[in-house]
């Protein structure tokens, strides 16, 4: 680590270490609230910020089925938080996992990537539904979910890590283990302190930062912190569902993520680091309304054409799920609804007739879509 770069503003300490590598230095940073007070040309943004999140909650709160939006930004996050550290599956990828799962049968089968973004969703799942307070515990448990049945799952899940590690080529060095407990209980306590010194939108964010500089895991901190950050953001800021995640707009802007994550350490940059993440906040919530918004249209839409073909409330149950998961298999269908599969099978060809499914070519078992709400979820914004 050049220590060079380790300015006298630096947030934390700078300690000499032995590593596998060498000699070298490790970074301690200094407990949480940091020595800054929130800047005043920053109450704009966050002003604006926190309008945006307000109508998002808004639009969130009349949406009579709240999973139809609840699900896709999940997948997203999941997509996207892996995609950061290079674990490449695609939305159509993942959904087709999801109708048939596999477990990999080597270290190459490409079935990897798409266990460890589903991992990912299943980690926010039990995140969502714990009970728990924000604790070590459940980071714990969230850990060993994403590292389970895939590459890394050697690398022990669950339990924080009893080696030295280095980050981007040793670019940056967390605490030695030895050296975590103290700075781990401090964020543990300021994660559940009653009364925190800044807005809870920039509180997050605070805490974001420390969690990826202690750096407690040999593997997957980056997709722990953020599922962390994504459970405070709705458990901190008011949400009644969690509608809000970050990782689209860190994955977009990667190097400016790092970047601004080292300058705090190295300068204690927060400005640059907070005003980053609220233009994310922004940039973020404008992209779920949108979504929501269109999706909210296409299943309108596609209730006017069921209503055209005299569609049976059955019918409208497939609707619906498809607004969750727009790819369907007939088994899946058959199972979920318990009717015959020749049933299924006539009421898939009748959405599929009505231009709300088509088929996915070549596909083995059969498998149709909906392309229009898969656009709306999944695909870019225009």
């Amino acid at each position: 680590m050049d220590i060079k770069q380790f300015t006298k503003n630096a947030s934390g300490t700078l300690l000499p270490i032995r590593a596998a590598w060498g000699n070298d230095h490790a970074f301690i940073p200094a407990p949480l609230p940091p020595n800054w007070q929130f800047p005043e040309q920053l109450w704009p943004l966050l002003a604006d910020a926190k309008h945006q999140i307000g109508l998002l909650e808004g639009l969130g709160r009349n949406v009579p089925n709240p999973m139809v939006l609840l699900q896709p930004l999940a997948r997203r996050e999941a997509i996207q938080s892996s995609a950061l550290e290079g674990t490449f599956a695609s939305a159509r990828e993942l959904l087709l996992f999801e109708l048939d799962p596999k477990l990999p049968q080597s270290e190459n089968d490409p079935i990897n990537e798409r266990v460890e973004v589903d991992n990912y969703r299943k980690a926010w799942k039990h995140a969502v539904q714990s009970d728990l307070p924000l604790c070590w515990r459940l980071v714990r448990e969230l850990h060993e979910i994403l590292l389970t049945n895939v590459r890394g799952r050697d690398r022990t899940p669950g339990l924080f890590r009893k080696i030295q590690v280095g980050i981007g080529g040793a670019r940056f060095i967390p605490p030695p283990f030895d050296k975590m407990d103290e700075p781990l209980s401090l964020l543990e306590k300021y994660l559940n302190r009653s009364d925190p010194l800044y807005d809870p939108l920039v509180e997050c964010f605070l805490v974001h930062y420390q969690f990826e500089a202690i750096h407690p895991f040999i593997d997957g901190n980056g997709r722990v912190g953020r599922l962390l950050l994504a459970l405070m953001l709705y458990r901190n800021c008011g949400f009644s569902k969690p509608w809000l995640y970050m990782s689209e707009f860190f994955d977009a802007h990667r190097d400016a993520y790092m970047q601004y994550l080292f300058e705090v350490s190295t300068k204690a940059n927060w400005i640059g680091w907070i005003e980053f993440c609220l233009q994310g906040v922004l940039s973020q919530a404008r992209d779920t309304i949108v979504r929501c918004e269109r999706l909210l249209a296409v299943r309108d839409e596609f209730m006017r054409r069921l209503r055209e073909i005299d569609g049976s409330t059955r019918l409208n149950a497939i609707v619906e799920t498809l607004l969750d998961s727009p790819f369907v298999q007939i088994t899946n269908v058959a199972s979920s609804l318990g009717i015959h599969y020749q049933t299924a099978q006539a009421d898939l060809e009748r959405l599929k007739q009505a231009s709300i499914l088509v088929d996915v070519p070549d596909s083995r078992p059969k498998t149709y879509y909906a392309p229009q709400v898969f656009d709306v979820a999944y695909e870019k914004l225009d």
